[in-house]
């Protein structure tokens, strides 16, 4: 069945594993298509869409990003919920500078588990079971914010508001799934800032009610967007992960194999720093901005909240240009030219003193859970540590595409998306064809290669038989 033209679901070990680290965008001029697929929108052969059309509703591809962008808004306002009332629940609490800093680290602590996890069931359950079940099992904990009475309550409670924040996995997995690789930095981008637009608007939102009352406001949104996701969502363009797999047409995942090959490749670790000191700045900052611009400026609380919602909100443009940023550079050169963009963003973010959960978790732990350093001293010294710590994007390097200061291997063979994505597989399941999706998507990544694409050769025998 793999080896039919278009065979449905067959890209899922293009997006596991060993793609491209926070599967970045590209566009290339030759992306095979899929002419025989019948879907709203041109598919390539993966049957992933080619255009982004932004207020369709086409399904499954366009209904998927909405799902997925609104769910993960759900979760960041709930998770920072908290943050913009702290000047009232601070009094009502008898809460100290210590313990508000504690409770800013423990909402984004929880989810450096929780997308440990999430990664795992979207690669073994698909990404519609881990959205839907993480956000309504997490409601429970938003509602019970309403009855908290003590600092300690506070804390662990919004501990356990912090998992949702796991969303953010399955958000970027659907796309990866959903999309092809020329516009998916642009997809990518869109949905995750919209999604981290929910620390803006959670600024608005909840300073304007009694503060007891308003968690109830983003705990119904939970129940909702849960049985949204549950009910309309769709793992793969072809289908269910699940029926997928019962039918034959995708190969299952093994845990320990997808485990071993996110931990031995380097990417990931140089990855994990560079997002947790972009991400963790953001997040730090939606913890403490509002309570920042109440006590610095005297201000009312709804104007504090209003003023802080204008960071998160910035997101509505900020990490779709930075996306579509990214695939512009691949059009001219590759993935190397993605680096150049990541690094140059990250460094200016730092330089503005304006820059995932582990960096939040610990940049609070060290700057903002005790009285050393001011608020302001406390966002100077983030921008400091976002330079120190996007400068290992460097060392970053993929043999078929090279790096920001390396060209890619000459080696015919090794230094093709192939070789690299097929890796994976052994003799047996190659001989099985199970390694088809792995071609399929190498196929179509080739585009990385940026302005070499056109010429570049391909190794005999390595490409899929629909081609």
């Amino acid at each position: 069945m793999a080896d039919i033209e278009g065979s449905p679901g067959s890209s899922m070990h293009g997006v596991t594993g060993r793609e491209p680290v926070l599967a970045f965008s590209v566009a290339s001029p030759i992306v095979p298509s899929d002419t025989t697929a019948k879907f709203a929108l041109p598919v390539d052969s993966e049957h992933k869409a080619k255009v982004f059309k932004l207020f369709s509703f086409a399904n499954p591809h366009v209904r998927t990003f909405h799902l997925s962008w609104i769910s993960f808004f759900t979760c960041f306002i709930s998770t920072f919920a908290a943050a913009p009332l702290v000047p009232i629940i601070r009094d009502n609490l008898n809460l100290k500078k210590q313990g508000i800093g504690n409770a800013g680290v423990a909402s984004v602590s929880g989810s450096i588990f929780s997308r440990l996890v999430m990664g795992s069931v979207c690669d073994l359950l698909g990404p519609r079971y881990g959205c839907a079940f993480l956000i309504m099992l997490s409601a429970p904990t938003v509602f019970y914010m309403s009855f908290v009475s003590d600092a300690s309550g506070y804390i662990a409670v919004r501990f356990m508001i912090g998992f949702s924040l796991a969303t953010f996995v399955s958000c970027q997995f659907w796309m990866s799934t959903m999309f092809n690789s020329k516009i998916i930095g642009l997809v990518n981008g869109t949905a995750a800032g919209w999604g981290n637009m929910g620390g803006g608007a959670t600024q608005l939102l909840m300073s304007f009610t009694a503060w007891r009352i308003a968690f109830f406001i983003p705990g119904w949104f939970h129940i909702i967007m849960g049985i949204l996701v549950l009910t309309l969502g769709q793992d793969l363009p072809d289908g269910n992960l699940s029926t997928l797999q019962k039918k034959g047409d995708v190969a299952k995942d093994k845990f320990s194999k997808v485990l071993w090959y996110a931990i031995t490749n380097y990417r990931t670790w140089i990855f994990v720093l560079l997002y947790g000191y972009s991400m963790g700045v953001e997040l730090s900052t939606d913890n403490v901005v509002a309570e920042y611009f109440y006590d610095r400026f005297n201000l009312k609380l709804r104007t504090a909240g209003t003023i802080a919602a204008t960071f998160g909100m910035a997101n509505l443009l900020a990490r779709p240009f930075g996306g579509y940023a990214s695939d512009v550079a691949a059009r001219y050169f590759g993935t190397r030219g993605r680096l150049w963009v990541l690094w140059i963003l990250q460094t200016l973010g730092g330089l503005t003193g304006a820059g995932g959960n582990f960096g939040s978790g610990l940049t609070q732990l060290i700057i903002f859970s005790t009285t050393r350093f001011s608020t302001e001293q406390g966002l100077t010294w983030m921008g400091v540590m976002i330079v120190a710590c996007t400068l290992p994007v460097t060392l970053v390097h993929f043999p078929q595409w090279g790096s920001m200061f390396l060209p890619p291997s000459k080696d015919v063979i090794k230094g093709t998306e192939e070789h690299y994505y097929s890796s994976e597989w052994n003799d047996g399941e190659k001989q099985k064809g199970l390694h088809q999706g792995s071609l399929k998507f190498a196929e179509n990544s080739r585009s990385e290669r940026g302005r070499k694409v056109a010429s570049a050769l391909t190794p005999p025998n390595s490409t899929p038989v629909h081609v």
